[in-house]
């Protein structure tokens, strides 16, 4: 499994999710272009001294990234879908993808994803999206949770 961050824009989040990336030993691309560079002292201080363990590809972008050879599925968490992530099987090679924090996913990423695009359920009306490094939190423990790697 795979987390795959489409042109992130907070430091923090990326960092965060480096941590979790390491903690779970999944690994993280990272498609530019970044808002901020991966020598910045938020995305450093997020990540604290777990860099090392995280399995880190980062791309130039989405294009580059398209280009490149992958395997597993590719699968898309945005606000604007209507299929709650608990409906999706979970693979172990599945790449999971995540739009940039002020937008998510393009409507033209989203479109050539299909079927394989899934949203976290928000209760409230009053909230539009939850935070990027929680709902990568949230579907990474579920793709394990189903995949038994507890």
């Amino acid at each position: 499994m795979r987390i795959v961050l489409l042109e992130p824009e907070i430091p923090q989040n990326t960092g965060s999710i480096a941590r979790l990336a390491a903690a779970t030993e999944t690994a993280l691309d990272l498609i530019g272009p970044l808002g901020f560079s991966l020598e910045d002292r938020y995305l450093k201080r997020a990540g604290l001294d777990y860099w090392p363990w995280v399995k880190l590809v980062v791309h130039e972008s989405w294009d580059s990234y398209c280009a490149g050879s992958h395997s597993g599925r590719l699968i898309g968490f945005s606000a604007r879908a209507s299929t709650p992530y608990t409906r999706c099987e979970f693979r172990g090679d599945d790449r999971l993808l995540f739009g940039k924090e002020t937008k998510g996913l393009s409507p033209q990423v989203i479109e050539g994803l299909g079927a394989d695009v899934y949203a976290i359920p928000i209760c409230s009306p009053h909230v539009r999206s939850l935070n990027l490094s929680n709902a990568v939190s949230i579907v990474v423990y579920e793709a394990r949770r189903q995949l038994g790697l507890f």
